[in-house]
């Protein structure tokens, strides 16, 4: 009897609207000996939360991007779950949990181990909005996501039609309502409903199109890839914050460099960054700017495939260095001097970035250290060496530098020398020292020295001052 109490309080909400099911056709149930899904690749957390939500009564499945990747062999990085529970009822079921976002209410439900912390997002089922009044602007675009539907609906609302299956951890069953599975055989991307209407519906789905065909591999339906072009200026209308976390997502999703190119292919590229119209360029005067920037996402890409961290600000700080590097040869040649040069170059490099998508603050800090650090390689003996390696990014920035040595920006020997001071004792550091200052010759004198020579002002590309 109290079981059964506390189940009709939680389902009770009397403040969320609620719509009536629709006819939305019924999924097809796919059995584990079609689908193959390993349970060993499941989140014990993932799990945790539907049972908690089934035996509270409730409907409750792993969905979307971590059914795709489990029925393609692949361990999910992130597990989201669908529910035909509310917000407020999936709150009152879980210790860490909190109600995050206003647009689109979901519950973030945390779970504390030896490791990282887990969230598992948990969604409740959402309704469609042919009709929902403010809920949808003028050009389409959904404003606000809390009317809550039935299962079929929600299938129908999810974009494309591999992101659209449900995984009941119980059953070992496969809920499929637009041929996911189907689609995933044939190795195609294709969107749920009217494409162009999707994409007025939420311009970022253009941008996950892309992400998800250079992540699996998959080519993007006719359909499904005509209208991008004609509606990528509403990508505008996206707030500057989640246009961010987008493209982040497809800078780090393992496959950055086909990603890349998927945006040009696809002519969303301008105006994001604006580097992007430079690099993908075929002219020879992007030449070293596609080399630089190539080797750089191909790094980022091998960690990321590898389960290794990725800097965020590392990785902008290469994607923006051509652009950078550019405007601090244009000051140098103006008469303005090295260091000086570099730093409005820098102020004008994130100025022009900003009229795009808007890096956020905590990366452009870590940009503008991992550039300002370049120039300080250069000095090779004195204190410098000492103080630099004591550097919090030291090591993003020394990693930057052997990037430039790769491409043949920067001398290679440099590289070399900086790689065999941090590996030498004290006695090796010294001698290493030594033998940069006869190098270096007449301009390895003093700090002090050096600062008080007057040097002329350098109109060939930037070299470290000599103080």
């Amino acid at each position: 009897m109290i079981t059964k109490f506390i189940k009709r309080i939680l389902r009770r909400d009397p403040m969320v609207k609620h719509t009536q099911a629709n006819n939305t056709g019924a999924p097809k149930r796919i059995p584990k000996k079609a689908h193959r899904i390993d349970p060993h690749l499941l989140s014990k957390n993932a799990v945790k939360v539907t049972d908690t939500l089934q035996q509270a009564g409730f409907e409750a499945f792993i969905v979307g991007g971590a059914v795709r990747d489990l029925a393609l062999g692949i361990g999910p990085k992130d597990f989201d779950v669908a529910t035909n529970a509310t917000p407020d009822q999936v709150q009152r079921l879980f210790r860490k949990a909190r109600l995050i976002g206003r647009r689109f209410q979901i519950v973030h439900v945390t779970f504390f181990g030896k490791g990282h912390p887990e969230i598992i997002e948990v969604s409740t089922f959402r309704a469609l909005l042919d009709n929902a009044g403010d809920h949808v602007a003028e050009s389409g675009r959904i404003l606000r996501d809390n009317v809550w539907g039935s299962q079929g609906e929600d299938a129908a609302r999810r974009d494309f039609t591999i992101n659209a299956m449900y995984y009941d951890p119980s059953s070992e069953t496969v809920l499929d309502y637009h041929g996911g599975m189907a689609d995933m055989q044939k190795k195609t991307l294709r969107m749920i409903g009217d494409p162009a209407k999707r994409y007025r519906e939420d311009p970022v789905r253009m941008l996950r199109a892309i992400r998800f065909a250079a992540k699996t591999g998959f080519t993007l339906d006719a359909a499904t890839r005509a209208p991008i072009a004609k509606l990528s200026n509403l990508l505008q209308d996206v707030p500057s914050a989640r246009l961010f976390d987008e493209i982040l997502k497809l800078l780090m999703s393992g496959y950055s460099w086909a990603a890349i190119q998927g945006l040009k292919d696809a002519g969303l590229h301008h105006g994001l960054l604006p580097l992007l119209d430079h690099i993908l360029d075929s002219g020879e005067d992007s030449k070293g700017a596609n080399d630089f920037v190539k080797l750089a996402l191909a790094n980022t890409d091998q960690r990321i495939q590898s389960g290794k961290s990725v800097s965020a600000g590392f990785l902008f700080a290469t994607l923006l260095w051509p652009d950078l590097l550019k405007n601090w040869k244009a000051n140098i040649a103006k008469g303005i001097s090295n260091i000086p040069a570099l730093h409005d170059a820098m102020d004008d490099t994130i100025a022009t970035q900003s009229s795009g998508m808007t890096i956020q603050r905590r990366f452009e800090s870590d940009m503008r250290e991992i550039w300002s650090m370049q120039p300080r390689f250069e000095k090779r003996v004195g204190r410098y060496p000492y103080r630099l390696i004591e550097s919090p990014r030291f090591r993003a920035g020394y990693d930057f530098m052997l990037l430039r040595c790769a491409t043949g920006e920067q001398d290679p020997t440099i590289g070399q020398w900086w790689t065999d001071f941090i590996a030498a004792d004290p006695a090796g550091q010294e001698a290493l020292m030594t033998s940069a200052k006869t190098e270096l010759g007449s301009s390895a004198s003093s700090p002090a020295k050096r600062r008080r020579r007057r040097k002329p002002k350098s109109t060939s590309s930037p070299e470290p001052e000599a103080g």
